[in-house]
């Protein structure tokens, strides 16, 4: 929880991956001990603060930049925080095994929030490729699927409610279309250029006016 804490206190504070590496170290437990990744999406329309500890500055999410990156935490003990929205606040507590990354999601519930946690073991690496995700948190879009704009092909198809799968693709200028049962939903999401070596994300999340899609590069921070 410290690490956690010293993430999150400094990303609240300063914006410069070098302000945080002078924090934190990648590893706090040690080489030989994997470390293990969270990081926090907000598919809420107000703020959304992540506090470790009480009385210390919280990380906040907007509804503009709502993903963080993925902070390294000792994976041997549980990740405990507080999410606040408003005047909702939600207790955290986490386990993540060795080498996981744990996405978690402050999703609209009624007038406040609750949250969902999706968990990842990566095995995936091609440094010649692009690697993409596509996370569905939304239990509204039957047979959840998302296919490059204009075609009818499917990157991924049918992916259950609180779960994700993900994929090398070759390194393109990509915009992608949500499907629910088996007919597209809003307009076409830009992720731009993936590059290669770099893994992305494609979160798909409940709103007000139906589902919707929030993307990010999977940055760690160092």
């Amino acid at each position: 929880m410290r690490a956690l804490s010293a993430v999150c206190a400094v990303a609240a504070l300063c914006s410069s991956a070098n302000a945080l590496a002078a924090e934190f170290a990648l590893y706090p437990t040690g080489p030989s001990e994997d470390a293990a990744f969270i990081r926090f999406v907000n598919a809420s329309t107000a703020p959304l603060d992540v506090i470790a500890q009480a009385g210390q500055p919280p990380m906040r999410l907007e509804a503009a930049q709502p993903v963080s990156l993925f902070f390294p935490v000792q994976s041997s003990s549980a990740v405990k925080g507080t999410l606040v929205s408003g005047a909702q606040k939600l207790a955290m507590d986490l386990k993540i095994e060795p080498g996981e990354f744990a996405t978690v999601v402050a999703l609209p519930d009624g007038a406040g929030i609750k949250q969902v946690a999706v968990r990842e073991q990566p095995d995936d690496f091609n440094g010649l490729k692009a690697s993409l995700a596509f996370f569905n948190v939304d239990a509204g879009c039957a047979e959840a699927s998302l296919r490059p704009a204009g075609r009818t092909a499917d990157l991924f198809k049918a992916v259950p409610v609180d779960s994700l799968q993900r994929r090398s693709i070759n390194p393109v200028t990509l915009s992608v279309q949500l499907v629910c049962a088996n007919a597209n939903v809003g307009a076409p999401l830009d992720l731009g250029e993936l590059k290669a070596g770099e893994r992305y994300s494609v979160l798909l999340v409940p709103s007000a006016s139906g589902p919707r899609l929030l993307n990010a590069t999977d940055t760690l921070s160092h």
